[in-house]
């Protein structure tokens, strides 16, 4: 067996509220625009928090047989519609592939909530009979999106789900990384799909006090680092990357568009909601993934945080990166990809790693939009890269996620060099 293997990059898939496709979502990104629009999955008229960043145009029928499509969730719609896009663009031919070396992990914070409240709710309007889909649970369960895709396929290496809440597409990269370094598989399907866009998904989240309920100017809603901050906006969509062994990916020729060079998992051990008020883990997961790298802080050119737009998220964050880059941190470019799309939950680190990739290849920081005024408590000299784009050689690039339970994720990006 093969050890510590380099793994590339060969292929991307990008479904968002901004755009259906990579090239669609990262122009949107360039131009600073914003995916939030009233709630029109569901009547949110009596919901503190009315609208959200919705996939728009999407139709699964352009991925899915018509017979298949109610057997699903519209999260694994999403999955299997950026893993169709990422493909392609990869050039895999599937049907050349060793089957049993390629294999498939997504994250997913929640799964299929809306089938299983609709589910519910058709239930308790009934006679008490438990009459209920023979696909409820398939629908429901978080790992499905894994096992269609690994069906559509046929790829028959590893196949499961990974759940941390919001950290879990860049926990998912990071273990597809690992059967590839430790030379169990040849390619890897991941990155996560997430959608709950509906009554509970809102109102459970109202309930915690963390989304922004400023109803009267969704565009602006999501402001990271903002003084005026008031919770994040809800996002939906899906990211797949295709991880590739490098020599796997030359002998067939390839297209590289970089390199995952480290990641890094730490827990806070502190809250099941809030963060740590001074970031401990946050910075353990940035070293750790540095390390894993073998990058030092002063190799990092820019880092796509974060950035929810809570309160104490985003101070949390930045107190970390001070530590960890010291006065490296006002060299970097800083960025936050929902002050766009929102926080798309299980899906935020496969969107945002694929913003991340493609700040890499085009030498172009996208923006944090919805800059109007400083917060005290954040250091104003660090580069936000406040509401316009910012041309930037990136070499090196951080990605960093945490979800709910004090799950943090990192993942390190390098400009492929041969």
């Amino acid at each position: 067996m093969m050890h510590n293997r380099r793994v590339v990059v060969t292929g991307m898939g990008a479904l968002t509220s901004i755009g259906n496709t990579v090239s669609e979502y990262w122009d949107a990104l360039i131009a600073g625009k914003s995916g939030a629009t009233r709630i029109t999955l569901f009547d949110p008229s009596r919901f503190k928090t009315n609208f959200a960043c919705e996939v728009k145009g999407f139709d699964p029928l352009n991925f899915i047989d018509k017979a298949d499509i109610k057997k699903m969730d519209r999260f694994s719609h999403f999955a299997l519609a950026t893993a169709h896009e990422a493909i392609t663009q990869s050039k895999i031919q599937v049907d050349q592939l060793k089957s049993d070396r390629v294999g498939v992990i997504l994250g997913s914070g929640i799964g299929g909530l809306p089938s299983f409240q609709n589910s519910i709710m058709d239930y308790a309007r009934g006679d008490g009979t438990p009459r209920l889909s023979p696909y409820f649970i398939p629908r429901m369960i978080s790992d499905i999106a894994a096992g269609f895709v690994s069906i559509k396929y046929n790829f028959r290496g590893p196949n499961f789900g990974v759940t941390s809440a919001c950290a879990s597409s860049n926990h998912a990269i990071s273990v597809a990384s690992q059967y590839i370094r430790a030379g169990i598989v040849d390619v890897m399907l991941t990155g996560g799909s997430e959608s709950v866009i509906c009554e509970t998904g809102i109102a459970g989240f109202n309930s915690l006090k963390a989304l922004s309920e400023r109803n009267d100017d969704p565009l602006t809603a999501s402001r990271p680092y903002d003084r005026d901050r008031d919770g994040f906006v809800m996002g939906e969509g899906s990211g797949t990357l295709i991880l590739e062994d490098l020599e796997h990916a030359l002998k067939r020729g390839a297209p590289i568009f970089c390199e995952l060079a480290g990641v890094g998992a730490t827990a806070d051990a502190y809250h099941i909601t809030a963060p740590h008020p001074d970031g401990l883990a946050v910075k353990d997961v940035m070293l750790q993934a540095l390390a894993n790298a073998q990058c030092k802080p002063e190799d990092v050119d820019y880092i796509n945080t974060h950035g929810t737009s809570t309160p104490l998220g985003d101070i949390a964050e930045v107190k970390a990166i001070q530590y960890v880059f010291g006065e490296q941190a006002y060299k970097v470019n800083i960025n936050s990809t929902k002050s766009m799309i929102g926080h798309c939950l299980g899906a935020a680190g496969a969107v945002e790693a694929i913003a991340t990739i493609c700040t890499i290849l085009h030498g172009v920081v996208h923006p944090t939009i919805n800059h109007f005024n400083d917060d005290p408590e954040i250091d104003s000299k660090l580069n936000f890269t406040f509401n316009k784009a910012q041309h930037r050689k990136v070499d090196v690039a951080l990605s960093n996620t945490f979800g709910f339970g004090g799950h943090n994720a990192c993942v390190v990006f390098k400009r492929f060099v041969h």
